[in-house]
């Protein structure tokens, strides 16, 4: 049964038992794989302040005949991940693998080491030769990774999962630092938003690490410091414009109940997920080549 918007994800209760750093989304159809880290200044993708602890995010995206893993996780996770996995799916059953990021550990650390373990039947990534830059974590990789189906798909694309053909929208990022690749489920009304809207971070490695109306403290302020202390330093005097319309399209476009981060707290319910657009919009626009002027800014100065 899918999730209702006025409920909070839960735990889940995995087969053979509860599996630990699962959180239900839509129960049968989708799972959070979550495995928190600590914020210690070393952490590029948070401020160099930033204390506590994140959490990096994979989704298990299930259907009776198949899954998609979407982002594979840090190495130092290989293990439990797989562990997760096999909890949620019946041995052998076809895998396909999506990482979002292609130039971060955090979505293809594990990719040729689960090609070589599940039986993965795609790979979908937004480069046909990107198999070469998952050449790592084992002795064989590479031999694994030319055995696996690697499919491109476009910067507009829609794939299906299963036999009973789940569809699900792949989009270019409209705001993005690197080659990223956003998702739409329909199915769960999730939206993937790889490392966009990962901004909150907890005090303790409990987390919770879902976010819904209830307990949105979040601010605009927190919102634009996050961006411009970490990988969007650049926006202030950037011409947004165009990234706010493409924003804008997508959640004009889909009916998002969640927001599925790469990594930080996942942000559930439809009043949060416009809220957390609605800042977004106006920091762009605030950040606008016509009312900022551009320059560089080192990691040490904080906004």
């Amino acid at each position: 049964m899918s999730l209702q918007t006025q409920d909070a994800p839960t735990a889940v209760r995995a087969r053979g038992g509860n599996a630990p750093g699962i959180a239900t989304l839509a129960d049968g159809k989708l799972y959070a794989l979550q495995h928190p880290f600590a914020l210690d200044g070393r952490v590029s993708s948070y401020p160099a302040s930033a204390r506590g602890w994140s959490v990096a995010n994979s989704y298990l995206l299930t259907q009776p005949d198949a899954a998609m893993l979407i982002d594979t996780g840090f190495g130092k996770d290989e293990l439990a991940i797989r562990a997760q996995i096999e909890s949620l799916t019946p041995p052998r059953q076809p895998l396909s693998l999506f990482p979002l990021r292609l130039n971060e550990f955090m979505s293809i650390n594990n990719v040729a080491t689960f090609a070589g373990h599940f039986n993965v039947e795609t790979c979908y990534t937004s480069n046909i030769d990107a198999a070469l830059w998952f050449d790592f974590g084992t002795d064989n990789s590479r031999s694994i990774l030319e055995k696996m189906k690697v499919v491109a798909v476009t910067r507009a694309d829609t794939i299906e999962l299963g036999k009973e053909g789940r569809a699900i929208d792949v989009m270019q990022a409209p705001i993005r630092l690197i080659a990223t690749r956003w998702l739409y489920d329909r199915a769960t009304k999730t939206l993937f938003s790889s490392d966009m809207f990962t901004g909150i971070w907890r005090d303790t490695a409990s987390g919770p690490w879902i976010v819904t109306e209830d307990d949105d403290t979040s601010t605009l302020r927190d919102m634009r410091s996050f961006l411009l202390n970490t990988r969007y330093w650049w926006l202030e005097g950037a011409p947004t414009d165009t990234m706010r319309r493409g924003i804008d399209t997508i959640f004009n476009k889909f009916d998002i109940e969640t927001l599925a981060t790469g990594y930080g707290c996942i942000l559930h319910g439809r009043k949060v997920v416009e809220r957390h657009f609605t800042m977004l919009d106006e920091i762009l626009a605030a950040c606008d080549k016509s009312r900022m002027v551009s320059r560089y800014v080192t990691r040490d100065e904080e906004r």
